[in-house]
């Protein structure tokens, strides 16, 4: 009973392929009785019977023996090593990936090794197939120890009088690579073996061939296959050579004898064995491999990727929790507008960069953001973001101010304005090339970037309502400490990153509708966004539709730059004061695109204007994204498409805040509330206790004021008023003119 009971308690994996204990059923030899035995024939089988069942009985004693005092050994060598050291296969290299799992860059783990995570379902199956065959042909039949295995190490041993082959299975391997170290002796084996049994009794076989991609050793701080073939390769292990795959199979033998970069003629040696193997095993044909034999074996270690290196060192360091972090980023197009950035800034000068924002505005969804024009290049201060910088963004703005006079009903494209000398209090602008040219169309202000008819036009729509606007499309306008919006944000008097003004034009490419942009996705695939946006997305529009037409059909006129083809986007360049910022952002039916070029100190670049320096990577930009345009929109409902000529006599000439109108309400200047802006945040600190000024631009005098529907009292005859708060909270300002006009806007009290 006693060895019944010990039998009972013996692990499958020694009794071989099935795990059958000897008390599991056993085969009776003893042949059948004859109908007429003799006695004599009787008692001589008699003693047959009795000596084959002694025999058997022997064996099954001895394999009972035998397996007590291997459960015994397994016994004790699984106290000495103790559990399965699996938290340290966690440890792995985090991996930034883009919207197809492509590598976009990866990092050592701690102890500075290239070890990346990597499935079976991912791992080309020719080499696993040759793996199989060359180290464990047998790995799905048996238990972590394979009994032929030893068996035919044991005879080899006694005949050479030295261990020759160990028996190591595959899972056996794994154990080894999970104690980190290499021992060829008994006591060694022993200790694999524990550890191969445990590990077949904990994880299944797919989880151990996935241990042993991820860990496998290939020269250097090279761990797991999916480093070896992005360092050796250049490509992920999807899909490999046979040449490549045997090379796979061969190198973990003896990683530092075979590294490529070292001794490549080793690595090929033992390449072409694993290829003799495979055509033994039937994996690949005779041709195969003499075909496979012919290829090269690289003798050089590639770089790993490092695309997007800002958004990606950002985005690790946001989330170090996180292994895998996925980007909506497109690999390729990285790639691409990367080196474009870097050639194009070695071609305008020594110490400048350029910077690259490409988004999908049906999604938001960002797909390449070029920090640098080199981010190891320190002469470039490389290092610095500048899609996330706050810059001057020039005369990008314009095309927002004049939206906001179309929506107003201020203007249209075709009306007529003043480009002649104009002076606002101590203000007076003057255009870039320091000319004036009289009475032209808006069409044509905005197209030759013209600055006095700009700041016109923004005087009457008001510097406030066009950083109220921008706050409902989720970007705020900088100034400085306690400054408020002024006229000069016509010719970029604010600070906004490329990424703000990728957002913005994206919005205006969707006709008006605010849209925020995002770079990641979360665990489910689902695209994130920042909380600050999650509150306005869905919620406001930029300006009307109608409005965002008459801007695009402006923009996409524009003129290209030399030896460039036009017509195909609408786009807008700007220079910011000083020579400081070249910018253009263009967009078609489907994506955005926004360009920066300068020093990334604000050090002025004589002569740099976005026009020849920032529109020529624009439009090679769109080139490598696409050279099939998405088109832009047809005119909306409410757009007027009529001639100058044939324009409603109020939309035919623009007419300034303080102009008297002729006859009529309609031809009054429509009230706008100048400050504070719409959905602006004003800290009750900043106030000291004093009342808040509002101030209003435009509108036919007098002016009542009302606070959350209550009229408060102020001068009928004044554009601006004063509110004495309460406390924090919300409050709505509403301003009506004496023509019934009104204006609105939301300000939260800190």
């Amino acid at each position: 009973m006693r060895i019944r009971a010990l039998i009972s308690r013996l692990p499958l994996s020694l009794w071989g392929e099935g795990g059958r204990r000897p008390d599991e059923g056993t085969v009776d030899i003893v042949p059948a009785p004859s109908p007429h035995p003799s006695p004599r024939g009787q008692t001589e089988r008699s003693r047959k019977r009795f000596s084959v069942r002694k025999l058997g009985l022997t064996a099954i004693g001895l394999s009972v023996l035998g397996g007590a005092a291997a459960y015994g050994v397994y016994s004790k060598t699984v106290a000495e090593i103790g559990p399965l050291p699996l938290e340290a296969t966690k440890e792995v290299s985090v991996t930034v990936v883009d919207r197809e799992d492509r590598l976009l860059r990866a990092f050592t783990t701690p102890d500075g090794q290239w070890r990346l995570p990597l499935d079976p379902k991912d791992v080309d199956q020719h080499y696993l197939k040759m793996l199989l065959a060359f180290e464990d042909q047998r790995f799905y039949e048996h238990h972590g120890v394979d009994p032929q295995a030893v068996a035919r190490a044991v005879v080899q041993m006694a005949k050479h009088q030295r261990l020759v082959s160990g028996g190591s299975t595959l899972t056996m391997q794994v154990a080894r690579l999970l104690e980190r170290k290499h021992e060829r002796t008994a006591g060694g084996k022993l200790r694999q073996m524990a550890r191969a049994i445990q590990l077949e009794r904990a994880l299944s076989k797919y989880e151990i061939l996935r241990l042993y991609l991820r860990l496998a050793p290939f020269g250097g701080n090279l761990e797991g296959v999916r480093a070896a073939t992005i360092a050796y390769f250049g490509k992920e292990p999807r899909r490999l050579s046979i040449g490549e795959a045997a090379l796979l199979v061969a190198l973990p033998q003896s990683p530092e004898v075979r590294r490529l970069d070292r001794n490549p003629q080793a690595a090929q040696r033992a390449r072409d064995r694993v290829l003799d193997r495979a055509v033994e095993a039937g994996v690949i044909s005779p041709a195969e491999a003499l075909k496979a034999k012919s290829e090269r074996v690289p003798s050089v270690r590639q770089a790993f990727p490092k695309l997007a290196p800002h958004l990606t060192e950002t985005e690790t360091a946001a989330h170090p929790a996180e292994t895998t972090i996925k980007l909506t980023l497109d690999a390729k197009l990285q790639a691409s507008l990367e080196k474009l950035a870097s050639e194009q800034a070695g071609i305008q000068g020594e110490k400048l960069s350029a910077a690259i924002v490409v988004a999908d505005h049906a999604t938001g969804e960002i797909l390449a953001h070029v920090g640098s024009a080199g981010y190891l290049e320190s002469g470039r201060q490389g290092a610095v973001d500048m899609v996330t910088a706050t810059r001057s963004p020039g005369s990008t703005l314009k095309p927002f101010i004049y939206g906001l006079a179309f929506e107003a009903g201020l203007s249209h494209p075709e009306t007529l304005i003043e480009d002649r000398p104009v002076r606002f209090g101590d203000y007076a602008p003057k255009n870039f090339d320091e000319g004036y040219h009289g009475t032209i169309s808006i069409r044509e202000a905005l197209s030759q970037s013209l600055n006095i008819p700009a700041v016109r036009v923004l005087a009457r729509v008001g510097p406030g309502k066009l950083v109220g606007r921008f706050r409902r499309a989720g970007v705020t306008a900088r100034f400085p400490d306690k400054s408020e919006p002024t006229l000069a944000m016509a010719l970029g008097g604010t600070g906004l990153t490329l990424r703000d003004m990728t957002q913005l034009y994206a919005s205006l490419a969707r006709g008006g509708d605010s849209i925020a942009l995002t770079h990641r996705y979360d665990e489910r695939g689902k695209a994130l966004l920042p909380t600050r946006v999650k509150q306005i997305a869905n919620a406001h529009r930029l300006m009307s539709p109608v409005a965002a037409w008459y801007v695009t059909d402006i923009l996409k006129d524009a003129p290209p730059p030399l030896n460039a083809k036009g017509g195909r986007f609408a786009y807008k360049t700007g220079t910011s004061y000083g020579y400081r910022d070249a910018w253009a952002i263009g967009y078609d039916g489907r994506h955005v695109i926004a360009v920066w070029v300068g020093r990334a100190d604000g050090t002025s670049v004589p002569g740099m204007m976005g026009r020849t320096a920032a529109a020529p990577i624009l439009f090679d930009a769109f080139d490598r994204l696409s050279r099939k345009r998405t088109p832009l929109p047809s005119p909306p409902s409410g757009a007027i498409t009529t001639a100058a000529a044939d324009l409603p006599t109020p939309l035919a000439r623009w007419r300034e805040a303080s102009d008297d109108a002729a006859t009529g309400p309609f031809l009054k200047p429509s009230v706008l509330i100048a400050y504070p802006p719409d959905r602006s945040e004003i800290e009750s600190a900043d106030l000291d206790g004093e009342p808040l000024v509002l101030k209003a631009d435009g509108g036919a005098l007098p002016l009542t004021w009302l606070v959350d529907g209550a009229p408060i009292t102020s001068d009928p005859h004044a554009r601006d008023t004063t509110w004495q708060p309460s406390g924090p909270g919300f409050a709505k300002f509403t301003v009506i003119d004496a023509n019934g006009k009104v204006d609105r806007v939301s300000v939260r009290l800190k």
